[in-house]
């Protein structure tokens, strides 16, 4: 029953992700939500076989990294183009 609802969530991350939406901020929720359901899904698999939990550290580390570097491409982004439009990037870049 668990993993239908963790199943159920990744996908409904995955679908925010791929739906194209205007904003930058939105695509970076939704990627870091992806990552906190696979987080938990990983937590309660190693848990569930009593394994080390060394590696979800790993994990959470990992994912640090990618949401600071997602945040620094959005202050970068805001600083240059004044908003997080993908519109306006594209625009901007002809």
């Amino acid at each position: 029953m668990m993993i239908i609802f963790f199943s159920i969530m990744f996908f409904c991350g995955i679908w925010v992700f791929s739906s194209g939406h205007k904003h930058l901020l939105i695509v970076l929720l939704s990627l870091e939500f992806i990552v906190l359901i696979l987080f938990l899904m990983l937590y309660i698999y190693l848990n569930g076989f009593n394994y080390e939990l060394f590696f979800s550290m790993v994990f959470l580390t990992f994912s640090v990294c990618e949401g600071v570097l997602g945040l620094s491409i959005l202050v970068s982004m805001i600083r240059s183009f004044g908003n997080d439009y993908f519109q306006s990037y594209i625009m901007l870049q002809c």
